[in-house]
């Protein structure tokens, strides 16, 4: 009932409902949840890293870098013009607007690069943008996340039950 309702308010938060509150995925292995450590890209490109690493950054307030990642992630596969301007334009207003709670931290210059490409949005417009929040994950949040009780629990969870079969 608590996970319906954390999903009800998630799809309510953002207007970008094909966003699942968190990606089906099998459970990682021992060795999977390992690789997480040695590299941030092994952890990104593993459904089910985000989603613990979504956990988390859920944890420090900052759960909106990983919701921009992933909106843009979605956005690369459009083909569809109509369906691009659309997606492209709740991204703006979801994560790069001014107005919005859930604003993602980027540089003047991007924003810039932003503003003049929604003129004629493509399913790259926020590349530069995605780029920057990526590696703000990558060296601000990874790092502790590495640290965080969620990681380590996980990771003696997923040791525990794999010595046990």
């Amino acid at each position: 009932n608590e996970d319906r309702e954390r999903a009800w308010r998630a799809s309510r938060e953002t207007k970008l409902e094909s966003i699942p509150n968190c990606e089906a995925c099998a459970k990682p292995t021992p060795e999977e949840v390992q690789g997480w450590a040695q590299s941030f890209d092994k952890l990104m490109k593993s459904p089910a890293g985000r989603n613990v690493f979504r956990e988390f950054l859920r944890t420090e307030y900052s759960e909106e870098n990983m919701l921009f990642w992933l909106a843009c992630e979605e956005l690369k596969t459009e083909c569809n013009k109509h369906t691009i301007d659309e997606k492209a334009r709740m991204i703006y207003e979801d994560y790069i607007s001014i107005l919005s709670p859930k604003e993602v931290s980027l540089d003047s210059r991007v924003r810039e690069v932003i503003n003049r490409k929604m003129q004629e949005p493509s399913s790259h417009t926020f590349d530069d943008a995605q780029l920057q929040i990526y590696t703000l994950m990558h060296r601000d949040s990874y790092p502790r996340f590495l640290n965080s009780a969620i990681y380590k629990s996980l990771l003696q969870t997923v040791s525990h039950s794999s010595s046990e079969s």
